[in-house]
């Protein structure tokens, strides 16, 4: 079948259906192994302080690591900022133990070029059962006969410090487990290293259901807001938003939905610390969005517009 192009994913005679999943062993055994310290050592060292370790670089390098850095700075360039801060939050996002910023990238760039066909894999389009889902999503990888070009931006691809990243991105749990070690003994290390990378390693299933703001025609995949989990994945639950909105730096565009990366970023912005903001009604609109249930979510089937604060989306 024919496939379109997609940023730095480029057709070349790609098919984004046919393919065979493969085993990742490297994924595999580091998911594992943050997953069984963490369920058998976790509660063996429990202790509050511990856990406040958790809470606290959980949200660290959940919300200004993956989702502002990672997703919205690296991959989406949804806003500019200085130099310096955007390799500390690409830092943080490499903290999370999902992948190195390139790993990410591509990681990224491949679903989405997938999802945007007319049709996709099983794994792209989460089809299988949940628990076959969920063993392909964290442990293995779609080998495409026949996958897309990837291309990276030069400025990532020279970019000295993301190549390093790339090349230690597991290692780089060490400097912080050395300094948990050395503030709160073996308990903060546990949970500060396994249980914050395996709890948040579990993040596909805003592609299985939930409440459509939005949808977007002829595409393999949709993507569902989960309301619920908005405060806790920092806004990235809103991922119908995202579907709609892909280079927005906000993600919670609708009245009631929290999105604390977006605060962050407006708050860089105020301080003068960001800017080249995207917005909803900034961003060329995708060909055949349609709005979904408008009746709930005001609008009439055009961008959000309070979805922006207009000092915020200044060039």
């Amino acid at each position: 079948m024919s496939s379109i192009s997609t940023g730095r994913m480029i057709d070349n005679g790609s098919d984004p259906v046919k393919g065979r999943v493969v085993w990742m062993p490297a994924k595999s055994i580091w998911i594992i192994a943050m997953t069984l310290i963490a369920v058998i050592g976790g509660p063996l060292t429990f202790t509050w302080s511990a856990f406040a370790v958790f809470i606290l670089l959980t949200a660290i390098t959940i919300c200004l690591g993956h989702s502002v850095g990672m997703h919205r700075l690296l991959i989406h360039r949804s806003f500019s900022t200085h130099i310096w801060i955007e390799h500390f939050l690409v830092y943080l996002g490499t903290l999370v133990g999902m992948a190195g910023p390139f790993g990410m990238i591509y990681a990224h760039d491949i679903r989405d070029w997938a999802q945007r066909q007319r049709d996709c894999h099983d794994l792209y389009a989460h089809r299988r059962p949940f628990f076959i889902d969920a063993f392909w999503q964290m442990h293995c990888i779609v080998a495409l006969d026949h996958p897309p070009r990837f291309v990276p931006e030069e400025r990532e691809r020279r970019d000295r410090f993301y190549r390093f990243l790339e090349a230690t991105w597991m290692a780089q749990q060490i400097p912080l487990g050395l300094a948990l070690f050395a503030l709160g003994g073996l308990p903060w290390v546990v949970w500060g290293i396994a249980v914050r990378i395996s709890v948040s390693l579990v993040g596909h299933f805003a592609h299985r259901a939930g409440h459509q703001g939005w949808s977007v025609d002829d595409v393999a995949v949709q993507g569902y807001n989960l309301p619920r989990f908005g405060l806790v994945t920092f806004g990235e639950s809103f991922h119908g938003n995202h579907h709609a909105f892909p280079d927005s730096a906000r993600l919670g565009i609708e009245p009631g939905q929290l999105d604390l990366g977006w605060y962050f970023i407006r708050l860089l912005a105020r301080l003068g610390l960001a800017s080249a903001i995207k917005l909803p009604h900034t961003v060329v609109q995708r060909r055949g969005l349609r709005r979904v249930n408008a009746t709930e979510t005001a609008g009439d089937g055009h961008p959000p517009h309070h979805a922006a604060g207009h000092a915020e989306s200044r060039p």
